[in-house]
């Protein structure tokens, strides 16, 4: 996926239009980008009313159809020119500090504040025109991270080879017949499998305390369940499950309903105890070259136009408030959350929860 949005290859995406999205799975992500921040184009025209010249540097960790589907119509909207540097979270994020001094890039669109906090220095505070349209929850209340989209932590299960087994919750997966069977990733490497993790501390945890005993005698049990099998990342959860070679994985909804999506025989499954929707957001790095020009890329993500079009033609979820959703997407009045989910809270004890789980594992090893 080495890819550069270049000018050329922009027009004919455009003059096709949003149709032409690809439904590429998400977390796959492309290690360089093939033109460097470093080569904007410096013939750029300047804008009149902020004299920045019409160029953004959009540092992203986002799948290939929802970069396609935003970037070239911001670009077509507003006449700006996007450079698009694609890599994983933890390479942009390494490449941002880096560059601390003289930021390359002007926005950062991956991870979420769960992810981010500890390296809020890096970013600037900006609050959108839009965010009183979004729903209450995905507000940016920091001032620093705007959540634009959502990726719930959900179940993936192959009705081939689950049958009649039922499997609706965390409850579930300590169902003897699945041992050995379950696909989870490492919470400490991978982000997916830590808010899986959250999930299942908030969900059989007492009164939703993701510190209590109950929470965490539920994760020896499921350790016990997984049989001594982690996968290495997140994508070989979802592959897994969808290859037969797992009943049910715990992974984001967007994977997930992009196999249903594409017709092949698993199933989304939302845990009964409850789930959490990180908000997927977007950021401005602190001290970029062209700061306008990211406030209205920030604008551009929470506005009617992309968010519409992303619920209706992508897997994942839209947070502005009342956007209609494509038919293979599970209403959102239909989803239970956690009630007592702190965001914050759980960004400031990240590492005292995952090194908690390096604990757990080692202990069921003996």
């Amino acid at each position: 996926m080495k890819k550069i949005l270049k000018a050329a290859l922009l027009c004919s995406v455009l003059s096709l239009g949003l149709m032409a999205c690809s439904g590429s799975k998400p977390e796959e992500k492309t290690e360089k980008s093939e033109t460097s921040a470093t080569e904007t184009t410096k013939a750029a025209e300047k804008s009149e009313d902020t004299q920045e010249e019409k160029v953004l540097v959009v540092y992203t960790a986002r799948s290939e159809a929802l970069n396609n589907a935003v970037i070239p119509e911001f670009e077509n909207a507003t006449g700006i020119k996007v450079e698009v540097v694609v890599a994983g979270t933890g390479e942009l994020l390494k490449r941002a500090q880096s560059e601390k001094e003289n930021p390359l890039g002007d926005i950062f669109w991956a991870a979420d504040q769960t992810m981010l906090s500890s390296s809020k220095d890096l970013f600037e505070e900006y609050v959108s025109s839009e965010n009183d349209n979004m729903i209450e929850p995905a507000r940016n209340t920091t001032g620093y991270f705007t959540p634009a989209f959502a990726d719930p932590t959900v179940m993936i299960v192959n009705k081939d080879l689950a049958g009649d087994m039922k499997i609706e919750g965390f409850a579930d997966l300590l169902n003897p017949e699945l041992k050995g069977k379950i696909a989870f990733g490492d919470p400490v490497n991978s982000s997916s499998a830590f808010q899986s993790l959250m999930a299942m501390l908030y969900g059989m945890g007492k009164d939703q305390d993701p510190l209590s005993d109950e929470s965490w005698a539920y994760v020896d049990k499921f350790l016990q369940n997984l049989d001594g099998k982690m996968c290495n990342s997140s994508s070989q959860v979802y592959k897994g499950v969808a290859e037969g070679e797992y009943i049910v994985g715990l992974t984001w909804e967007d994977p997930a309903a992009s196999y249903v999506k594409d017709g092949a025989p698993v199933e989304v499954v939302f845990p009964k105890e409850g789930a959490i929707f990180p908000g997927e957001s977007v950021q401005i790095l602190k001290n970029c070259k062209h700061p306008e020009n990211a406030k209205k890329f920030v604008d551009f993500m929470l506005s009617e136009q992309v968010q519409s079009y992303v619920g209706q033609n992508l897997t994942v979820r839209p947070l502005r408030a009342d956007v209609k959703l494509a038919d293979y997407m599970k209403p959102q009045a239909d989803i239970k959350l956690f009630d007592k989910y702190d965001e914050g809270w759980v960004a400031e004890h990240k590492t005292e929860i995952t090194t908690m789980f390096t604990e757990h594992i080692e202990s069921s090893m003996n």
